[in-house]
């Protein structure tokens, strides 16, 4: 059955088969959302006229009677059912009969996928937001755990000056903070209602917008008729840029991890159990989980670019490309989620090593430290730099390196700021719903 069929007409197996492609698979996650969608748009037809107040009200009735199936597993799309919302009008009308095929009077399937689409990603969006802040949340505390540990920083990946699992863990809890600004601002671009734009050009029924708007929840509208529709593609692409940042921290904390665990570093290690072994090799514990995050998290900052390329050379108003921005994005979606459970779930159990830097060879991590000694001492720095430096260069260099380390500025060793990158999340957080 097609909303679209008339009658004694018919279309093409082939033809069916390549056009619908793999929307039954990602309809079934739109399922809750068009039924949403459609009892707002069922309570604005009752109040409107367009529907008796009888008849919205069984409508609705049944309509939540369809979402509790869902809820419960139990919603399938038949075989010979075009897309989730012909199953869900199907359904209807044959449980409560004429008053079923009322239900799309005023809208089109245009700015109905365009608001099933909004409602779910305005919902994962929540989601991830949610399992960001556990991530961060776990970043913060083990920086506070381990702030007094120090760790070799790295510049060009040569040994470059004193640094401290507190900054590096903190370093990408205020990461994501960044990252959340992000997905606020693809968060309120989804919080936009396009419902009642109909194909994109608005309909001569006496439609009330602002109704739909206030009982989805949405912050606003999408006002225009024609952008509403052009929001299709353009919100999704939003969207993966959110997620992207989130991917490219995650990346980057994962490339650390496989270099730290590496036993040339030997900085960290973690639990048998989180790491998989060799087929020939017997001493072998592999990064694989932090390898498959980077790979993942690289692929998922991908999906801007293949979204702009689907979309950024059609016209305005609705055309068939925008059904593949799901195959391209519900994929990602998935993929981060589980990305950030897995980090948290390694770093849970990161085992980090102590006195890493009595090790001999990390004494010039301190040659900055030297020349810092000379300034305080009334020496310029360049006249101190070039001191240490020719040391060094001699094999002269006798600096205690061992000695306490005295970092204070907002941000350092000793300093890590903390509550200040803990502050900036919290406000982050009040915003996705302001």
């Amino acid at each position: 059955m097609k909303l679209w069929q008339k009658d004694n007409s018919s279309t093409n197996e082939l033809i069916e088969r390549f056009t619908v492609g793999r929307d039954k698979e990602f309809d079934t996650l739109l399922a809750r959302y068009d039924v949403e969608g459609s009892i707002a748009h069922v309570k604005m037809l009752g109040a409107t006229g367009l529907m008796t107040e009888e008849e919205s009200r069984i409508a609705v009735k049944e309509l939540d009677n369809i979402l509790e199936e869902i809820q419960q597993g139990k919603f399938v799309i038949e075989d010979g059912i075009e897309d989730v919302h012909s199953q869900v009008e199907y359904l209807l009308t044959q449980r409560i009969g004429e008053a079923g095929k009322k239900i799309h009077s005023g809208r089109s399937r245009n700015d109905q996928v365009a608001v099933d689409l909004k409602l779910y990603l305005r919902a994962e969006i929540r989601t991830i937001k949610d399992e960001v802040k556990k991530l961060f949340d776990l970043l913060i505390s083990q920086s506070e755990k381990y702030k007094n540990i120090l760790l070799p920083g790295y510049t060009h990946l040569q040994i470059a000056m004193p640094s401290s699992f507190g900054l590096w863990f903190g370093a990408y809890a205020e990461s994501l903070t960044d990252d959340m600004e992000m997905l606020i601002a693809a968060f309120r671009i989804a919080n936009k209602n396009p419902l009642g734009s109909g194909a994109g050009y608005g309909s001569s029924f006496p439609l009330n917008r602002t109704l739909t708007t206030e009982l989805l929840q949405f912050n606003s509208l999408n006002y225009n008729s024609v952008y509403a529709q052009m929001t299709r593609g353009k919100t999704e692409k939003m969207v993966a840029f959110g997620l992207s940042a989130v991917a490219s921290t995650l990346s980057k904390l994962a490339m650390d991890s496989c270099l730290y665990m590496n036993q040339n570093f030997g900085f960290i290690s973690f639990p048998n159990e989180l790491t998989t072994g060799s087929s020939i090799m017997p001493h072998k514990k592999n990064p694989d989980v932090f390898e498959l995050i980077r790979a993942k998290c690289n692929r998922i900052q991908s999906v801007p670019n293949e979204l702009t390329l689907l979309i950024n050379n059609l016209p305005s108003g609705y055309h068939r490309d925008l059904q593949l921005t799901k195959e391209i994005l519900f994929p990602a979606i998935e993929e981060l989620k589980a990305c950030i459970q897995m980090t948290r779930l390694m770093l849970s159990n990161v085992q980090v090593k102590d006195h890493i830097l009595d090790d001999e060879k990390y004494k010039y991590l301190f040659s900055v430290e030297a020349v810092n000694d000379l300034v305080n001492r009334g020496i310029s720095f360049r006249d101190a730099y070039r001191e240490v430096g020719n040391d060094i260069e001699q094999g002269k260099f006798n600096f205690d390196y061992k000695k306490q380390l005295h970092h204070t500025h907002e941000g350092s060793i000793g300093n890590l700021c903390n509550d200040k990158i803990v502050e900036s999340m919290e406000k982050a957080m009040t915003r996705f719903d302001s």
